[in-house]
């Protein structure tokens, strides 16, 4: 990584340069954002996940950067037209936006009315005009008049203005100090024609007499008009101050030729009036709104993304004999028994509610199943019919300390018609699968969500808006850094969850699934080598995140890597006892002198990760699964009167406050101006999931929304 892109990455994100410089150096050796943020923290001084994930990204940035400079200097070079001096502002630009406005002169170009003016032989006019040697521009017009081309004076100027106007727009130092000035101007939204009597454009109402200032335009506000405008419900523009910019355009002009007088400055000043309006302001606006949806997308995504993570870390109740049930009324409840590890053991239907009443049967049914297969746990659905099965659910007489939990079935449905709900269950239809995912969920979030496509569990943010490639980038970082927080048991993961162990990806997590079900669990976390295209670099970086219970050694069901077993036994061997009797023993580990372990390779980050690991091997980092239950009096949105307390759980969390489930259809919004005074990050304020206790502010049962604030 060139030391210019070091140097702006560790400025952008406050590290020092040599840490994004040890960064770089990891990845281009194959290191991964786990690995190298667990494992390599004496390189990284102790980096977190994503800080480090943030220096890979600009760091695949600067690659392409890279080779758009190629491709840009190649071209100027073969136009005969590359200088030292623009070769090495090329090769030292660190912003896309300076690259651009480099090119931009030398950019092929369809013909413009400059293309044509130089076609006419206008340049040498326009040129003179342009270092001001043309003192009598009409006079010096009169040597390029040409009959049937050029016939008086009017039209030379006229093509000569048109070339000054073209290089105005080309620029560099002139689009900058543009972009300033707009970047500062208000954005005004205005319903664009029929979309006030449009059913469909109802929902950007409050759009349709709206400005504000660009640089103040909150993510969601921002990425909102732009999809109206894409749908064609508003129209949308910067409010551009043509005076003021026709001045600083003039004036960057005058900067650097000086200041033109009489018919000559008149001739400047009608070039820089047309290149404003016809060429810079509308790539101008363009590039700002541009920009502003990057920003915006960026704060998007972020969002999702510690949605995602909060999602995924979401409280298991672990191996549990389940019974999972999507519930439902006319087509009935489907009910899947699993065992503990997620395996289906037995299926049906139920039907307990109307139109069919069967509730004597269905809860004989239940009772049945509930013995039959031990059951320890409910899962319950929370779409349609979800409230009154889990009143059902009350009547049934559950085995002592078998609890009854709603979960969410977002995506449940999309796993259940998916490629992978194929594979798992083909003999299946969907809504034994969707059942059966239901129940999983319960039991263990990550290992079962890691499945579906975030894009698909209700918790984004304009998340169809924003910019593709960059969402990806942040939710794929997002799983794999949530499933090795947590860690995966190797000898029971499904090849979905191991694909995104650090090192593995898709086809060593299925050659892993392979080789264990030809040749029985893994015993120890050496056997990976054994695994087809499993090698050493792919070991390095995976080991540490695989736990093997019950294996031939303790440290294979830890966190501790491989390469610092040496440590650990060093460790034993000085307190006089085995690697076993240290695992697990808090009080013995609380006898390590960190620092006599340090040593080449091994710093004191890792030695007190280990003795930390040491004292609570396999520790979940996740919280344990609580009861919850909504108000019993609740049933539907007429049922609420303002000023009313409720329970509710928390289901997507946004820039401008929290949606919460309290048990009706519609989700009631907790406004961000309910959290906290202006600015607050909701985010910091609430959790994805948490319980919590809100208050009705506002009901319109027309629309179906609810106000919600926090009970206090």
């Amino acid at each position: 990584m060139k030391e210019i892109y070091v140097k702006h990455v560790a400025q952008l994100l406050s590290l020092k340069a040599w840490q994004v410089e040890n960064c770089a150096e990891m990845f281009a050796d194959g290191g991964t954002i786990p690995f190298i943020s667990r494992y390599r923290k004496e390189k990284t001084g102790g980096m977190a996940d994503a800080e480090v994930a943030e220096v890979k990204h600009w760091i695949d940035v600067f690659d392409e950067m890279e080779k758009r400079k190629a491709t840009i200097l190649k071209t100027i070079s073969e136009a005969g037209a590359l200088s030292e001096e623009l070769k090495g502002k090329i090769e030292n630009c660190v912003s896309s936006s300076e690259l651009e406005d480099l090119y931009l002169p030398f950019r092929p170009k369809r013909r413009t009315r400059a293309t044509i003016a130089r076609e006419l032989g206008l340049a040498p006019l326009a040129e003179a005009m342009w270092q001001l040697k043309a003192r009598s521009p009409r006079a010096e017009a009169r040597k390029y008049l040409k009959p049937g081309k050029v016939e008086d004076e009017d039209a030379a100027l006229a093509g000569a203005r048109d070339i000054i106007a073209e290089k105005l727009s080309e620029t560099a130092v002139i689009r900058e100090n543009l972009r300033g000035i707009f970047r500062t101007r208000r954005v005004v939204a205005k319903a664009a024609k029929g979309a006030e009597s449009n059913p469909d454009a109802a929902k950007y109402r409050s759009y349709f007499e709206w400005s504000m200032p660009l640089d103040r335009i909150p993510s969601h506000n921002l990425l909102a008009i732009l999809r109206a405008s894409n749908e064609g419900f508003l129209s949308v523009k910067v409010d551009s101050d043509a005076v003021r910019c026709g001045k600083k355009i003039y004036y960057d002009f005058c900067q650097e030729h000086g200041y033109p007088s009489g018919e000559l400055g008149e001739q400047i000043r009608e070039a820089v009036g047309d290149s404003f309006k016809r060429l810079l302001e509308p790539s101008i606006s363009a590039e700002v709104l541009r920009e502003a949806k990057q920003k915006a997308d960026i704060e998007s995504i972020r969002v999702f993304g510690d949605n995602l993570r909060q999602l995924l870390l979401g409280a298991p109740v672990g191996q549990k004999r389940t019974m999972a049930v999507d519930p439902g009324f006319r087509n009935g409840c489907k009910i899947a028994c699993l065992d503990a590890n997620g395996g289906l053991l037995y299926h049906t239907i139920i039907f307990p509610h109307p139109p069919q009443n069967e509730k004597v049967k269905a809860l004989m049914a239940v009772q049945d199943m509930l013995e039959k297969y031990s059951i320890e746990a409910v899962a319950i659905g929370n779409g349609t019919a979800s409230r009154e099965t889990t009143e059902f659910f009350r009547k049934v007489a559950l085995p002592e300390g078998c609890k009854v939990w709603t979960v969410s079935e977002d995506g449940a449905s999309i796993y259940s018609a998916s490629e992978v709900g194929r594979e798992e269950f083909p003999d299946e239809d969907v809504t034994v699968r969707g059942a059966v995912s239901i129940g999983r969920r319960l039991m263990d979030p990550l290992a079962e969500l890691v499945k579906i496509d975030p894009k698909n569990l209700g918790i984004g943010q304009y998340q169809h808006d924003v910019d593709q490639a960059l969402l990806k980038e942040k939710l794929d970082n997002t799983v794999e850094g949530c499933v090795n927080l947590v860690g995966v048991n190797l000898n029971t993961a499904s090849p979905y969850l191991l694909r995104y162990v650090a090192g593995i990806g898709p086809q060593i997590a299925a050659n892993i699934v392979a080789y264990r079900a030809q040749n029985g669990d893994f015993r120890t976390r050496a056997d990976l080598m054994k695994v087809p295209r499993l090698g050493a670099k792919a070991f390095e970086q995976c080991a540490g995140f695989l736990r093997i219970k019950g294996g031939a050694n303790p440290l294979d069901d830890s966190a501790v890597h491989p390469e610092s077993y040496f440590v650990v036994d060093r460790m034993a061997a000085d307190l006089g006892v085995s690697v076993r009797q240290l695992v697990g023993s808090a009080e013995l580990c609380s006898k390590i002198d960190a620092s006599r372990y340090v040593g080449a390779g091994t710093g004191l980050p890792t030695v007190q990760d280990i003795i930390r690991e040491l004292a609570k091997p396999g520790l979940d980092p996740r919280e344990t699964a609580g009861d919850f239950a909504f108000a019993d009096d609740i049933r539907s949105i007429d049922d609420l009167k303002t000023g009313m307390e409720l329970p509710g759980i928390v289901t997507n969390i946004t820039n401008f406050g929290a949606f919460v489930d309290i048990g009706l259809h519609d989700n009631g919004l907790l406004h961000v101006s309910q959290l906290g005074p202006r600015g607050t990050d909701p985010s910091k304020v609430l959790k994805l999931h948490q319980h919590i206790r809100v208050r009705v502010l506002g009901v319109d049962v027309e629309r179906g929304r609810i106000s919600l604030g926090l009970s206090r």
